[in-house]
């Protein structure tokens, strides 16, 4: 048999190295204390702190992302989940005693946190800094080494992630590697001991499957139409401000963002003019002012555009009126805001996952008709209900599932560290944020101790006597 040395696993995965330094540096890591990971979260975060200005400027080149929304979607975002997790970490890593059974009577139980070891997070483009280092902060709070692959397709936000973390952290302890597909595609041959991810489905699959051949743990951010359900109590105005931000911010590339709208019939005309002023009042009030606003972002390549822009010209073709927008420029990657109306199930906008700035807006006449096209379509990362019923809003939190959901506001619930984050089937598989992520980084083992009291030594055979008789006396009494 012939085994393969490690010189030879380095020719065949570039990366083989890398993993194998975090793999030799696992259980120094793992045995950390509180005081010695806080200290680490904390130099962190100064280090965050001293490079705001780098991070507005890269993801100004990358996507013309203004300052104001890399401090509140980016930064400020991920220095709360630090700030949760310094306060918290010692408590989450104490071993937590649980009670004792009846029949294991003289035992004592508690479950002990331990790293899952050495740990991959491959992140996306459209949050580059939020979405690499939120999933870090879980990782390294639960005493992993990790591996973080960032988005090619964000590469300045990239390299100051990259410089970043060099300055943080030994590369024994969180190493980065650079690249698209093909490096990703090494990395997912390694025997990491968990993988997360955050992006697209189809990738998703290829990630699950590589967890599966190692017999990992996977954790799964992906995506999908978060729908909208607006009924006949909403505050229309209020409603459509919300819609406006959650929507747009970051021209639409938000994996929880609002995907489409569902009104009354009746209340459509109402919504969609609440629509045009919120969005004239952010962006400008005409198509060359909203074009020039410092306050709207890009589409991140050539494809991401390519993408949208047909989707919405389809659509357009097969009858959506735009009530407002639909301008383009290929040139700069420019989508305008867009609201679309007379939209119906079979238009194209309703095919996929938009992450672009177009919002299409369908009429339902019963909250029935709406529960039911929900249902049709594939779980959703969020839902967002606008009403001032407390009825309607628990039908359609019972009739219905997402990953996540918001009543009379959108997106805001990924921003607290108190609630888990994440999807439901096909919009993802597991969840993160404060103690949440502390846990999906963490292995819960199960711990008994025996005590000088033993009673189920009168359970051990020989069966013919006492033992068979205690059993079925102690099974009867769960009868």
């Amino acid at each position: 048999m012939h085994v393969v040395s490690k010189s030879e696993a380095s020719r065949t995965n570039p990366f083989q190295e890398t993993f194998e330094r975090l793999r030799a540096r696992r259980w120094e890591q793992a045995h950390t204390s509180a005081k010695e990971r806080v200290a680490r979260l904390r130099k962190l975060r100064e280090a965050i702190v001293a490079r705001r200005e780098e991070l507005y400027q890269a993801m100004y080149a990358d996507f013309r992302k203004p300052a104001a929304e890399v401090e509140s979607t980016e930064v400020l975002v991920v220095l709360m989940e630090l700030d949760h997790a310094l306060k918290h970490v010692a408590q989450w890593m104490k071993p937590r005693r649980v009670p004792t059974p009846l029949l294991l009577a003289g035992t004592r139980g508690q479950v002990r946190y331990e790293p899952k070891g050495v740990v991959l997070i491959i992140s996306p483009w459209n949050y580059p800094f939020q979405l690499t280092l939120s999933p870090l902060v879980a990782a390294v709070a639960a005493g992993n080494c990790v591996c973080i692959k960032p988005s090619e397709k964000t590469p300045h936000t990239a390299q100051v992630m990259e410089r970043l973390i060099r300055d943080v952290f030994d590369p024994s302890e969180v190493a980065v590697v650079q690249g698209g597909g093909a490096e990703s595609q090494a990395l997912l041959e390694l025997p990491f001991d968990h993988f997360f991810f955050t992006g697209g489905a189809r990738v998703g699959r290829k990630v699950m499957e590589a967890a599966a051949r190692h017999l990992a743990g996977v954790t799964l951010e992906l995506g999908g139409k978060s729908p909208v359900v607006v009924d006949d109590t909403a505050d229309l105005k209020a409603t459509a401000e919300r819609l406006v931000f959650g929507k747009f911010i970051n021209a639409g590339q938000t994996c929880v963002a609002p995907d489409y709208v569902m009104v009354p019939a009746a209340r459509e005309e109402e919504l969609l003019g609440h629509l045009r002023e919120a969005i004239e009042h952010a962006y400008g009030k005409t198509e060359e002012a909203r074009r020039a606003s410092p306050d709207f972002c890009r589409m991140v390549d050539d494809a991401q555009f390519g993408r949208v822009n047909g989707l919405l010209e389809r659509s357009v073709s097969q009858g959506a009126r735009v009530v407002l927008g639909g301008t383009v420029d290929a040139d700069s990657r420019y989508i305008a805001p867009t609201v679309l109306a007379d939209v119906k199930p079979e238009t194209a906008i309703m095919e996929e996952e938009i992450f672009g700035p177009v919002l299409p807006v369908l009429r339902y006449d019963t909250l029935d008709d709406a529960v039911r096209f929900i249902r049709e379509g594939s779980k959703p990362l969020a839902l967002y209900i606008f009403s001032q019923d407390n009825a309607t809003v628990e039908r359609l939190l019972a009739d219905t599932t997402a990953g996540g959901t918001c009543v009379n506001t959108v997106v805001m619930h990924l921003t607290s560290a108190e609630l888990p984050f994440g999807g439901v089937g096909e919009s993802g598989l597991g969840n993160y944020h404060g103690e949440f992520g502390f846990r999906t980084f963490s292995h819960e083992r199960a711990v008994l101790h025996q005590g000088p009291l033993f009673l189920l030594k009168n359970f051990f055979p020989p069966y013919a006597g006492r033992a068979g008789k205690l059993g079925r006396v102690a099974s009867r009494l769960f009868e």
